[in-house]
């Protein structure tokens, strides 16, 4: 029965765990090694306290992706990704020592909405990019998945990028879609074979485009915790800091290895209240699946066979959707658009991130995912502020 349970979380992690690291150029097995490693160390940082499971996130595509367009190599990006982690731990750490509300002191909804939406809008001409080489491929691809999600129940609406990216890659398969090199690559892959391991290289100009990612990985990460806490009726609060810190870990332990940075995953959290299963048993036994599945370099090679029709398909849905999360976090948090700090904070973050805004800081090449989150962190304090002063000024 577990291990029916365990197969479950495979199943929903699956789709979007692969697709990141088709996306970055990471291994897809070395992925699946340390998403599986990253969820034994969550579950065992948070005590089986937070039943989690961490896939890649699509949070660290857009820098990592702007890092690999100005020249970085596999192990400068994985030297951001480890960095990434290490203060993410830390700051696991300060809300573990100063409490939750640290985190809405120094990054209120406003700003972490706009970090999110900016990141997500980004994303936006890659995947138009991979639509345009296989329009139909894609086109087919993208409909499959809105039409499960929407026309589905249960676990299949649950698994409907996964079910959509098989049917866009099965079409592909039909109508001679697939690369001939991939396929003979496939036909070479043994079946058993130890993951592809690269050492991090850390650099700064690196490092500073994937800052940002870690407003966005912060606020997934408590969005989530409070989701299990929703699901399993338990109160949470206390480990929230813990979570943190297990994420970060995961982070820099995949980033030190060659894997795609982690995240907790909204989909197994869909799962587990579809299921009513709590355990965290189930979720050790999907990290043990994801482990074994990382031993076979064949069924590395047959991800690498996705066209580029399906990516663009899938990720019309998925970056789209993390965009918007940002408009969610907005929402839930009623911000006031009509009030001028709010509304000025996220007009220049957006403006600077969408438009790809990009200066050169002592020789280090920043673009428009840095500035924008720059601008939303530093612009509300110092708006605040002055909006303060001048309703007391004016009293």
């Amino acid at each position: 029965m577990t291990i029916g349970f365990g197969l479950q979380h495979v199943f929903a992690m699956f789709g979007a765990t692969v697709l990141v690291p088709l996306q970055t150029g990471f291994p897809v097995t070395t992925t699946l090694l340390f998403s599986g490693l990253g969820t034994l160390l969550f579950l065992l940082v948070t005590r089986n306290r937070v039943p989690s499971y961490l896939g890649s996130s699509f949070a660290f595509v857009a820098p990592l992706s702007a890092a690999q367009l100005d020249g970085a190599s596999p192990a400068l990006l994985l030297g951001g990704v480890l960095v990434a982690g290490l203060l993410l731990v830390a700051v696991g750490i300060a809300v573990k020592a100063l409490g939750a509300r640290l985190l809405d002191s120094l990054m209120p909804p406003v700003v972490t909405g706009a970090v999110v939406m900016l990141i997500g809008f980004t994303l936006a001409p890659m995947a138009a990019q991979d639509v345009a080489e296989q329009p139909g491929i894609a086109l087919i691809t993208l409909l499959c998945i809105i039409g499960i999600a929407i026309l589905g129940r249960g676990m299949p609406a649950r698994l409907s990028v996964l079910l959509g990216v098989l049917a866009g890659w099965v079409l592909a398969l039909a109508i001679h879609g697939l690369d001939d090199d991939a396929l003979a690559d496939l036909a070479a892959a043994p079946w058993i074979g130890v993951p592809e391991f690269t050492a991090p290289v850390v650099s700064p100009s690196v490092t500073l485009i994937v800052l940002p990612v870690i407003l966005v990985v912060v606020a997934e990460t408590v969005g989530h915790v409070k989701a299990v806490a929703a699901v399993t009726r338990r109160d949470l609060d206390g480990s929230v800091g813990d979570a943190l810190i297990g994420n970060g870990l995961a982070t820099a332990l995949a980033g030190a290895g060659g894997g795609s940075a982690t995240t907790t995953y909204a989909e197994n959290i869909g799962v587990m209240a579809a299921t009513k299963v709590y355990s965290t048993a189930a979720y050790l036994i999907a990290a043990l699946i994801a482990m074994l599945l990382s031993l076979s370099p064949k069924f590395g090679a047959l991800m690498l066979t996705m066209p580029v029709g399906v990516l663009g398909g899938a990720t019309m849905v998925l970056f789209g959707l993390i965009a918007l999360i940002g408009v969610r976090i907005w929402l839930e948090a009623r911000i006031d658009l009509s009030d001028p700090v709010n509304l000025l904070v996220a007009a220049a973050a957006l403006m600077a991130g969408i438009g790809d805004l990009t200066f050169s800081v002592a020789g280090v090449e920043l673009g428009g995912i840095v500035w924008g989150s720059l601008l939303a962190v530093v612009l509300h304090p110092i708006l605040t502020r002055l909006s303060r002063h001048r309703r007391s000024g004016g009293a």
